[in-house]
């Protein structure tokens, strides 16, 4: 059954448009009674990133659980996975992060974690969604029972010394030269001061939020400016964080972008080393180049591939006892330390192995060579032409035509009237032939 709120990560909108303190203090509320377990003084830990909105929907979503007997502790600026570790660090009910991740400033967001620091299940937010349109005047709490809220100074120092805590040790960051860009979003304090402290020299960009230019023309969104920063200032490695802080990129010391693939494989393998994989294999999702499928195959590690988005590879690893996955975009879970993706320590994992096998950043992040991939977007104005039988059996004949030696992926974008088409193989020419030809096929009907 679709959804009317919940997407794929939480409720995201633009702010003021769909993301409404109206729509807000009713999520307060309907989260909040549905956390609402037992006699004791329910809690709730609210973190945002730099928006201008975030103000307004702190505010409202404060109303929202304190009129339904809920305390509210605030946090302030944080990344999203420093809001799930510390849900359950301080026995939280519940924990709520306002983001819209590596959205522009005019959009919001709403993620919420259980009181196990992992995001909620789809029968749970349809539990949400259905108190959402409900009269809820009869379940507010008595005058006496409203909650309370209150500001916490030490969330981010507490991230920090969880971060940092991630690495073994004997191992520190002396001498490595670091350009880090926050994205002027929630990471912008916390991991310029954990690598600080850990003993490298940092660079810092997009450390400056003013409201407006989250995630403008810098993160891992637009690494343009800091692969520029690494090449003049002759930097070891770059580190590009989004704007919740949940997925990072590496730029090299050449200044070359290292994606999530190729990060998995970094992590994989040294994990596989030292014994740490839980299983013989990592999860990744459809997108995941098949360079890097060849690659953990060579040095005999699996890859179980999931639809797109981190909350169903996450969902693969908990089911079948996995503790690394990740996608492309450079999501990466790390589940012996997070119950989420976290840029910052799958960072510090890399920096890891780079200090350890006293190479440099592009001898130990190209692990493979991908192969060609294609991703084109195809407007749809609301249709549904996949599921035109004519339309399926011209891809079917366009997919057959890549042979066993390639992908084609298509699917409906979750966030906007698109449908994504990617394919890859070893030969560009015909891959790009055969997007052209799908994307042709499906405008068509569209």
């Amino acid at each position: 059954m679709a959804r009317k709120y919940f997407g794929t990560d939480g409720i995201r909108g633009r702010a003021n448009g769909k993301i409404t303190p109206e729509l807000a203090m009713k999520i307060g509320q309907a989260a909040g009674l549905v956390f609402k377990r037992g006699d004791h003084r329910h809690r709730v830990l609210i973190g945002k990133d730099t928006r201008l909105s975030g103000y307004m929907i702190e505010n409202a979503l404060v109303a929202g659980f304190t009129s339904i007997g809920m305390d509210v502790m605030l946090t302030g600026p944080i990344p999203t996975p420093g809001m799930a570790m510390l849900t359950r660090s301080m026995r939280c009910d519940i924990g709520v992060m306002i983001s819209a991740s590596h959205n522009a400033f005019e959009d919001n967001g709403i993620k919420l974690f259980g009181p196990d620091g992992y995001k909620l299940s789809d029968e749970v937010e349809r539990a949400i969604e259905k108190l959402l349109d409900a009269d809820l005047s009869a379940k507010l709490a008595a005058p006496k029972s409203i909650g309370r809220a209150r500001r916490i100074d030490d969330a981010q120092a507490r991230y920090i010394e969880f971060a940092k805590r991630t690495l073994p040790r004997n191992l520190e960051l002396d001498g490595m030269r670091i350009v880090l860009d926050c994205a002027n979003g929630a990471g912008y304090k916390v991991a310029p001061e954990a690598l600080w402290e850990l003993g490298a020299e940092v660079i810092r960009i997009g450390v400056d939020p003013d409201g407006f230019n989250i995630n403008r023309d810098v993160g891992s969104t637009h690494p343009s400016e800091l692969q520029k920063k690494v090449r003049e200032l002759r930097a070891d490695i770059g580190i590009a964080l989004d704007g919740d802080a949940d997925r990072v990129l590496i730029i090299d010391e050449k200044g070359q972008i290292v994606d999530g693939d190729q990060l998995m494989a970094v992590i994989a393998e040294s994990w596989q080393q030292d014994g740490r994989l839980a299983k013989p294999g990592i999860v990744a999702t459809i997108m995941s180049n098949l360079g890097l499928e060849r690659h953990l195959e060579g040095i005999g590690i699996g890859l179980a591939r999931t639809a797109v988005g981190d909350r169903y590879v996450l969902e693969h690893m908990r089911e079948h006892g996995y503790n690394l996955g990740g996608e492309q975009s450079g999501h990466i879970i790390l589940s012996d330390y997070s119950t989420t993706g976290d840029g910052l320590i799958a960072a510090l994992q890399v920096l890891a192995v780079v200090q350890k096998e006293n190479r440099t950043v592009s001898e130990v992040c190209h692990r493979f060579e991908p192969l060609p991939q294609i991703l084109k977007n195809v407007q749809t104005k609301g249709t549904q032409p996949l599921k035109d039988d004519k339309v399926n059996a011209a891809i079917e004949k366009l997919r057959a035509s890549l042979g066993k030696a390639g992908r084609l992926i298509i699917r409906p974008s979750g966030t906007e009237p698109v449908i994504r088409v990617m394919a890859e193989g070893d030969d560009r020419d015909l891959v790009e032939r055969v997007v052209d030809d799908v994307c042709e096929v499906i405008a068509k009907a569209a």
